[in-house]
């Protein structure tokens, strides 16, 4: 019984990508003929996708890895072979069961929100080549597969952007995400050559135990490959200062967003969770990493809070994910990253999903701050409160600033969270309501997010390789760095609400428009490869143009 489980869970998680690359196989010409059709099949195929990647999560016992190898052929230069493996671990069961389920929500909305384009077979065609190529990057065993799943997923990806061809703004964007992806797509593979050359194998299990059992410095083509894996990630991820792209996509239509900004763009943090045996032993990669998902976490969390549109809003909500997430595997919480991940891609899914409906929460009637004005006083008292919670708590899941530098600088985050919170709710209510439900919830969050991480810690153990020394000068210093930054975010945020106007006026404009380094960066670009002019003639129904406008 055990031997067929082992090979039934290969088998479920081949099937998920499996039934919607052969969907996308399908004629656009004939697919346009047949709207009704492809909606319904790609919606019977999404589902089927999401039921095989549940029942692999059933089958899976959470006890080791699964390999399964279809085809293999041996590579020139004795690094490794190219094979048609899935690998299958912790890791992969949650982000196919994940991905596999927004895929399927997404094909579900898609249906009545392209219903009436006369475009709409191709769309779901498309759709389903990208849900396909994204769930296979998700079960390669082989970094080369991995590889042409990374780059055939931009690619179908690239078609479902550009699918209004006669609006401007959606072909800029779909351009500047091009440029990045393709210099992402070269850094990758020129890492995996270096992999491949220094380990002489290119399958992730052969990866995981080679670091395993390596002693002393990493070598210096490892060395390379883990910066070029940062590189690729940021890229992948549309990080600072090549973030925005990722902000103008929101022309694509909103299915498109919401499976962009839930799920494939999460791929540069799978991408480093799935080399977490390299990068856990170069210190200068992690450190890069930090550094630029704090820099893009900073940015994209202020210009968040001047945006009007819904989308764009959640856009750049996006980008300071992303930032988090990356910092938190520059820290080595790859735990933590996973479970971040998870939360934040349900929840844009859903953001996005509903961004139509967001005009609704603006006239339902709000609580409103018993003040105007900025107390310091309540700020510190929040501040020393969220902290006082967060260390306590964190003391009882035997967290300390000795062993665990990285995960102190997650839990001043959590602290300056908490504080967040209990600020709200002291505006809205009395101080006894304050006292009692405010530091509650503040407990029950606190307790929640190391109880999750615990969690995902056992979950994920045997799956990423930790580094080598969590309590070395260098993560201390860094956990130090990013607990004054978001200290100074929190202020910042205050001084929008409450500084002096003219002052904030000024800074509001300037990050209205993301300190204008976009717009830098556009005009480089179109002077290096310029963007394709729209494809004129190509109008959508005017339903699905009204649907479009509103969200």
């Amino acid at each position: 019984m055990q031997s067929t489980f082992s090979l039934l869970t290969p088998v479920l998680v081949l099937l998920a990508p499996l039934v919607l690359l052969l969907a996308g196989l399908i004629p656009t010409s004939w697919a346009n003929l047949r709207p009704q059709f492809m909606a319904r099949l790609n919606g019977t195929l999404a589902w089927l996708a999401c039921f095989s990647a549940l029942l692999a999560a059933v089958v899976y016992s959470f006890d080791g890895t699964r390999t399964w190898t279809l085809y293999t052929i041996d590579l020139p230069g004795n690094i490794g072979a190219f094979s048609i493996t899935a690998y299958v671990n912790t890791v992969t069961v949650i982000m196919l069961v994940l991905v596999s389920f927004v895929g399927a929500v997404v094909t579900r909305y898609s249906r009545n929100y392209l219903d009436g384009d006369r475009n709409q077979g191709r769309f779901h065609k498309w759709l389903s080549l990208t849900l396909g190529t994204i769930l296979a990057l998700i079960i390669s065993g082989n970094m080369l597969m991995f590889w042409l799943a990374w780059i055939t997923n931009s690619l179908c990806l690239h078609q479902l952007l550009t699918f209004y061809r006669e609006r401007r703004a959606a072909q800029l964007a779909a351009h500047k995400k091009f440029i990045a992806n393709r210099i992402s797509d070269l850094s990758h593979l020129t890492a995996i050559v270096l992999i491949g050359s220094t380990l002489h194998s290119l399958e992730y299990s052969d990866m995981l135990s080679s670091m395993a059992a390596m002693q002393g410095p990493l070598p210096l083509a490892l060395q390379w490959a883990s910066m070029l894996i940062v590189l690729s990630a940021v890229l992948k991820s549309a990080q600072f200062p090549l973030h925005g792209w990722l902000i103008q996509v929101v022309e694509a239509p909103t299915p498109v967003s919401a499976l962009l900004h839930a799920g494939i763009v999460n791929a540069g943090a799978f991408l480093i969770i799935r080399m977490s045996p390299i990068m856990s032993q170069s210190e200068l990669a992690l450190g890069t990493l930090a550094v630029i998902g704090l820099v893009t976490l900073a940015l994209a969390s202020l210009v968040m809070l001047t945006q009007t549109s819904i989308k764009v809003s959640l856009a750049w909500s996006t980008t300071a994910q992303m930032g988090f997430m990356l910092l938190e595997c520059g820290l080595g919480l790859y735990s933590l990253a996973m479970l971040h991940l998870v939360a934040h891609s349900l929840y844009k899914a859903h953001a996005f999903l509903a961004s139509g409906s967001g005009v609704d929460a603006f006239r339902a009637p709000t609580m409103t701050s018993s003040t105007g004005d900025f107390k310091l006083g309540r700020l510190l008292i929040a501040l020393a409160t969220g902290g006082l919670m967060t260390v306590g708590v964190g003391a009882v899941f035997g967290i300390t600033p000795e062993a665990q530098p990285a995960l102190i600088a997650a839990g001043t985050i959590v602290a300056i969270a908490t504080s967040q919170l209990l600020l709200q709710t002291a505006s809205v209510m009395s101080n006894g309501a304050f006292l009692l439900r405010g530091l509650g919830l503040s407990a029950l969050v606190c307790i929640a997010y190391f109880s999750l991480h615990a969690l995902f810690d056992i979950a994920l153990m045997g799956s990423v390789l930790p580094i080598r020394d969590e309590a070395d000068p260098f993560q201390k210093t860094l956990a130090l760095v990013i607990g004054g930054i978001f200290l100074a975010l929190l202020m910042l945020q205050e001084f929008l609400k409450y500084g002096r106007v003219p002052l904030v006026e000024g800074l509001y404009i300037h990050l209205y428009n993301g300190l204008y380094i976009d717009v830098y960066i556009t005009r480089l670009l179109q002077r290096v490869w310029p963007s394709p002019a729209p494809i004129q003639g190509s109008i959508q129904t005017p339903f699905a143009a009204e649907k479009l406008h509103g969200g």
